[in-house]
């Protein structure tokens, strides 16, 4: 039985462009099954569709075809059971200003019915750096001090299934590590979890599978380490004082002064380097890499080139 599963999951909203009648497809027949135990990543650019895709699976939103369950339970049909067995971190700050931490805590475990929770709420704070702050206002937190909150609040009815969106936007480096370290050790205990992120190279390290959506459809579905496998190069990186040429900037990834280029073998990155020194520019701090999921990622979105799903107006 998969911990989640999505079967020909359409959303379709009104559409702001379209004639009055038409909507849009946020969401375009997507099946996916994420198996028990997974650490499994959905990835994306903004728009692509994937807070919808939670939203539907926490019951936030229904979809318009299809169903979602999680560990068999439709999360519309017995939407109860469905939420016992899913913890949500959602991508906003969102807390109540008029409690403490530890109350928070206790609040959340009462809304599933759970009492004498005290001693999993004190490895909770403890696990996440917050056994400091268990008697501080959730106002007088700071942003990341939240987020912090928002985790311990998602796990406190110890959830098999985790969904972790967005969690470590614009926070700190102390608590990626104090984060990822928590959710690995529950991982390995065989928790499921399902992660949205912008920071490639966290889903990379801890995603054993990942599904890459684009336009409300899924336009990659693999193994981590076969997606990289199966990247077509390596990469020449290096930086520069000026602007590329116009022929090599339509290949290029430039960051500042660096500058990333796909290179499929020798002659090519000699080619590269040569364009280089012939446009009177001066390459420093050469290096050649292998690719990276975010290589991975730009070439299978540039694939998949963007297509607005509509449809027209109903009679």
């Amino acid at each position: 039985m998969p911990a989640i599963s999505f079967q020909s999951v359409s959303k379709a909203y009104p559409s702001p462009r379209g004639p009055q009648g038409s909507t849009f497809l946020a969401l375009d027949q997507v099946s996916l099954n994420i198996e028990e135990g997974e650490f499994f990543g959905l990835l994306g650019p903004n728009g692509a569709g994937k807070t919808t895709m939670i939203s539907i699976l926490a019951g936030l939103t229904r979809a318009t075809g299809g169903s979602v369950s999680v560990l068999g339970s439709d999360v519309q049909k017995d939407f109860a059971q469905a939420r016992r067995k899913l913890g949500v971190v959602p991508q906003e700050l969102v807390f109540d200003p008029f409690f403490n931490v530890r109350e928070a805590l206790r609040i959340q475990s009462g809304y599933f019915g759970i009492k004498n929770n005290d001693a999993w709420i004190d490895e909770l704070l403890e696990s996440l750096g917050l056994t400091d702050k268990a008697n501080a206002n959730m106002r007088a937190l700071s942003g990341g001090m939240k987020r912090r909150v928002l985790v311990a609040q998602a796990l406190v009815h110890k959830p098999p299934v985790i969904v972790l969106d967005e969690p470590t936007a614009g926070v700190d480096v102390e608590l990626r590590q104090t984060l990822w370290h928590f959710v690995a050790k529950l991982n390995k205990q065989g928790s499921t979890v399902l992660l949205t992120t912008h920071y490639l190279e966290e889903a990379e390290a801890l995603c054993g599978r990942i599904a890459m959506l684009k336009t409300g459809r899924i336009v990659a579905l693999d193994k981590t380490s076969d997606l990289l496998k199966n990247a077509s190069s390596n990469v020449l990186r290096f930086k520069i004082d000026s602007e590329l040429p116009a022929h090599l900037l339509g290949k290029a990834r430039v960051t500042g002064r660096v500058v990333q280029l796909p290179a499929h073998d020798a002659l090519e990155i000699e080619q590269y380097l040569t364009a280089v020194r012939e446009a009177g520019l001066v390459a420093q701090d050469v290096e050649i890499r292998k690719a990276d999921l975010e290589d991975v990622f730009l070439d299978v979105m540039t694939q998949n080139k963007d297509s607005v799903h509509s449809v027209g107006a109903t009679a």
